[in-house]
């Protein structure tokens, strides 16, 4: 395992439920082999917090603030610290 794991927590804000975004999500974190989740939040927004190594999940930042094809994300923060690998996989939570 690589000494550069990281961990990143964003939320995405516009048009972002309703979209397909946990699902982009999903799919692209599983092809960057990261572990985490992500889900929709009660104001609108999507969160997801992924951990993997951080040029990697720079390229997740990247996707994210594009989104899918029918989403409009206005803006995302994303919080950077270090990985508490405590996940195995990465999935959509409700």
């Amino acid at each position: 395992m690589s000494k550069d794991l990281k961990r990143v927590e964003i939320i995405a804000k516009g048009l972002v439920q309703g979209v397909g975004f946990r699902w982009f999500v999903l799919k692209h974190a599983q092809q960057f082999g990261l572990k985490g989740y992500t889900k929709n939040l009660f104001s609108g927004e999507v969160y997801s917090v992924a951990e993997g190594e951080k040029f990697l999940l720079d390229e997740f930042v990247k996707k994210i603030k594009v989104g899918p094809m029918h989403a409009d994300v206005r803006d995302i923060s994303v919080k950077w610290c270090e990985a508490k690998n405590e996940f195995t996989h990465f999935e959509i939570r409700h």
